[in-house]
């Protein structure tokens, strides 16, 4: 339950004395003098703290707000002072040592608490009224979402993209609907619609609502057939970008299941796809779950072999400075990755913007982002030691180190710091060697 946010009409700075004054003044039934009065069976009565817990309310008036702890009273009782408090919170105030009424401040002649009971009964109707809406609305929800999975089983054509676009507007804006449609067995009717010969009109509406399921082993495992994945790949290349973006985190889902096989995603296609939306400078959006997908893929072998040829190190060197702190992340990880393999090495290497791009990101970002790049830094100079090291040294890679070295990072990011300082300096005189250390030019 969120902490009180006054209305906007500015809420209730006094005590309301009867339900005759709520309903006048707007507590209940927004104030046109109208409310719902909830009956219920005594043993069906609903429970105060069960009905608080469970809804989430922007605004609540401040009528029913505990001074001390800001939330919505259960059990209110007022002091002597007339300051009404939630029972439990105003016990552990005297409980402390104090003889103060937390409101005002002032001593108590009093120390007796009266329960309200007429602040009880507006607490209990008010959300009794927003429980019963809140039920009513998702038994609706529930019902339409299973109304439309019916439709869904027997349409086809243009009533099949139709049905599928609306249960998406269901699942995206009710999370009861979400729920409902995997109970009902929605994943595999929508899963099953997913074909080689799947339009792109349907399968990006069947995408766009699967990505937003709760999808178990038996639904990720129906969904990683190559032809299943194959449509995938296809729609991230050809569709919009709200598609690509779909396509991408769903093959990021079935990516982290166990048993997922390296082969469904070592395609020159997804590949190439997930590249071009890193690439794409108008639409940013779609770099995040390329990036993502991108990470979890590059720790198979193939992957990385596939990724080089394709000429991935060049354009992922190129869009380091573009990116934010947690795309830098991914992107940083794929490129370590790909330094596993001795093609992705020589890559980095030849790539002219591999050692700027990289010494520029040390101590500037995070701790994760230095750890990768000092890595990339030490596979391109142990690969060709005078020419990268010399090259890195020029551009601040020494000064960089000495302050990675001086931090509170990790031992073993300082030990390797040092290692590649030294690297760096066998091709100096200890005094040429001192002076490019100095930090004039790298603290940018």
């Amino acid at each position: 339950m969120p902490m009180f946010q006054p209305s906007k009409n500015g809420g209730f700075d006094g005590h309301i004395l009867d339900l005759h004054t709520a309903v006048k003044d707007g507590v209940l039934g927004g104030g046109d003098g109208k409310f719902l009065v909830v009956v219920t069976d005594e043993k069906k009565k609903l429970d105060l703290k069960e009905m608080i817990s469970e809804l989430e309310l922007p605004e609540i008036p401040s009528v029913f707000i505990c001074p001390i702890s800001l939330e919505p009273m259960q059990d209110p009782v007022t002091l002597c002072t007339g300051q009404t408090y939630e029972r439990s919170n105003i016990l552990k105030w005297f409980n402390i040592g104090h003889c103060t009424c937390p409101t005002t401040m002032q001593e108590l002649w009093d120390d007796l608490v009266t329960p309200n009971k007429t602040l009880h009964q507006l607490i209990y109707t008010w959300f009794s009224q927003k429980y019963v809406l809140m039920k009513k609305r998702s038994e609706d929800v529930q019902g339409r979402a299973i109304e439309i999975l019916g439709t869904l089983r027997k349409a086809k054509g243009k009533a099949k993209v139709h049905a599928l676009s609306e249960l998406k507007q269901v699942v995206m804006a009710h999370a009861i609907a979400k729920k409902t449609v995997v109970d009902e067995g929605g994943v595999f009717v929508i899963s099953s619609l997913l074909s080689p010969f799947t339009s792109h009109a349907v399968g990006s509406e069947a995408i766009a609502i699967l990505v937003n399921l709760e999808l178990d082993s038996d639904s990720k495992a129906g969904l990683m057939q190559p032809a299943r994945v194959s449509l995938m790949v296809d729609m991230l290349n050809d569709g919009s970008i709200e598609t690509k973006i779909n396509c991408a985190r769903l093959i990021g889902r079935l990516v982290e299941e166990k048993g997922f096989r390296a082969e469904l995603v070592s395609s020159h296609s997804l590949l190439v796809g997930l590249m071009r939306l890193v690439k794409d400078r108008r639409r940013r959006n779609g770099v995040s779950p390329a990036l993502t997908l991108l990470k979890s893929v590059s720790v198979h072998k193939q992957v990385r072999n596939l990724l080089v040829r394709i000429g991935a190190v060049p354009q992922l060197v190129d869009v380091l400075p573009c990116l934010d702190v947690e795309c830098l992340e991914s992107a940083l990880f794929v490129l370590d990755s790909l330094c596993l393999e001795s093609v992705g090495r020589i890559a980095l290497k030849d790539s002219v913007n591999t050692i700027p791009h990289t010494v520029r990101l040390l101590m500037k970002v995070s701790e994760k982002c230095t750890n990768y790049a000092i890595s990339i830094l030490w596979s391109v100079c142990k690969l060709a030691s005078e020419e990268c090291s010399s090259l890195a040294v020029e551009v601040g890679l020494a000064a960089k180190l000495l302050l990675v070295i001086q931090s509170g990072c990790d031992p073993a990011l300082k030990q390797r710091s040092a290692e590649l300082l030294k690297l760096c300096s066998l091709h100096y005189s200890d005094s040429m060697f001192i002076s490019k250390c100095k930090l004039t030019r790298t603290i940018q």
